[in-house]
């Protein structure tokens, strides 16, 4: 007996290791859905829009600096000297003084085959003031230097210009300037600029600003701080944002229920480097944790709060658990009642068990998450249970271990939907089985079992 007891385990523990294959091939059919449902946002943000981000509105002041400069005569060998003017091409960055964007969104869907993308459009008013300098504070490269303003324009950074529904107009202190095509930086990959008449700077001045801009995105909506004060407030019908980047919104004024969510964000230059790191960029400095690093920006996510994909991989992960566990209870049964259990049954009990997780995957495309769980544990549970029922020669045994992976099943939900807390649970779950198995065993004398049966 105490050779085929060790034969037997050593049967279930390859058993166990044969139902890793399964286990293998379900996962890379979770990898294999994932990836064509990140090709179908791609599809569709190549169709119509991408992720939004705005930077700015940036006022670019474009000045010329002139001062003459005493240099040598070429090929005179008496050291002649002629007075030549030069000149140099420069540009001055004016932040914001005070930025308020007031922005509300709607959310779509957009499908691709089965897979849903959600999508959302709406307006963000724009509104501040700009401290402008006078042309005695701009770079110069010569206390003597004669300085030239030129052209001048507001440029604001806009990820995916096709997102633009209707060309803004800015109010530059009373007067109306339509934007157009392009910014006016090279720091901004994409965007639009509003052409400013000339100004003299002869001191400094403080101008107000407006315009409205209606806005598609796609998922994500991302904005750079590039005020000296920023005031955003976001509002949408969304019922599940996610709040990402280096700045979150104040906990008092964020509101999330189930009609939508509003936020607001209050950020000072003194908590972000975004005006350097714009102006760095302008000036072709690459930054020290690389073009990577980008320039400090929030975020406002709008995703579907269940991840279908990442959930059932979450899942997936717990299934050795779950065969471990079952082929326990069997080996502890088979001992106690002395009623063999054979690898085939033990192999399609183990079958049965990574089927639950495919039919997850399937049913949860859809369907609810929920419902999808539900109805797959359902069916294996009533599948395994039935034929329990047969292999322990008992309907009252096969209802007991379906009750016992009912509990299980429910564990490993509770483990899913409850991801900060999964560690605990599932350590609550494994010492809660032990103690189980360690009472039920608890007057088991294991060397009367193992002893060969007399003749």
């Amino acid at each position: 007996m105490q050779r085929a007891l060790l034969f037997k385990m050593l049967i279930i523990g390859a058993l166990t290791l044969l139902i890793c294959i399964p286990m293998g091939l379900i996962n890379a059919v979770i990898e294999e859905r994932t990836k064509f449902r990140d090709q179908a946002v791609e599809s569709v943000a190549n169709d119509s829009v991408r992720e939004q981000t705005i930077t700015g509105p940036v006022l670019v002041i474009n000045y010329t600096d002139e001062y003459d400069e005493l240099v040598a005569v070429e090929g005179d060998a008496t050291g002649k000297q002629k007075l030549v003017t030069q000149s140099t091409a420069r540009y001055h960055l004016v932040f914001p003084n005070e930025l308020n964007i007031e922005g509300s969104l709607i959310t779509d869907r957009r499908y691709r085959g089965i897979h849903q993308v959600l999508v959302y459009g709406g307006q963000h008013h724009f509104s501040g003031d700009f401290l402008l300098p006078a042309i005695g504070d701009l770079q110069r490269s010569n206390p003597k230097s004669r300085l030239t303003i030129g052209r001048t324009s507001l440029s604001l950074g806009i990820e995916d210009v096709r997102g633009i529904k209707k060309i803004p107009k800015l109010d530059w202190s009373g007067k109306m300037i339509e934007f157009q095509r392009s910014p006016s930086l090279r720091a901004m990959a994409s965007g639009m600029h509003a052409p400013l008449e000339a100004m003299t700077l002869q001191a400094p001045e403080r101008v107000k600003f407006s315009f409205a801009l209606v806005l598609d995105g796609i998922e994500r909506q991302h904005f750079v701080p590039i005020g000296k004060n920023n005031k955003i407030n976001m509002k949408s019908n969304w019922p599940h944002p996610q709040f990402s980047g280096r700045f979150l919104p104040s906990p008092r004024n964020r509101v999330i229920n189930d009609t939508g969510f509003s936020a607001t964000w209050d950020i000072s230059s003194l908590s972000t480097n975004a005006q350097q790191q714009l102006t760095d960029l302008q000036a072709g400095v690459v930054p020290k944790e690389g073009m990577a690093a980008g320039i400090d920006r929030f975020s406002v996510g709008f995703i579907e709060p269940v991840n279908v994909y990442s959930m059932a991989d979450r899942a997936i992960k717990y299934s050795l658990l779950f065969v471990a566990l079952t082929f326990a209870a069997f080996f502890v049964f088979e001992m106690l009642k002395r009623l063999p259990i054979h690898p085939i049954q033990y192999l399609l009990v183990g079958l049965a068990l990574m089927l639950f997780f495919l039919l997850l995957v399937g049913l949860s495309e859809h369907i609810e998450f929920a419902l999808a769980y539900l109805i797959a544990s359902t069916g294996c549970i009533v599948l395994i249970g039935f034929y329990l029922s047969f292999v322990m020669r008992d309907w009252r045994r096969g209802l007991a271990f379906g009750t016992g992976l009912t509990m299980l099943y429910a564990a490993l939900y509770g483990l899913l939907i409850s991801e900060n807390n999964a560690l605990i649970m599932g350590s609550i779950l494994l010492f809660a089985v032990l103690a189980a198995v360690m009472v039920a065993t608890r007057k088991v004398d294991w060397y009367q079992i193992t002893k060969p049966e007399s003749a």
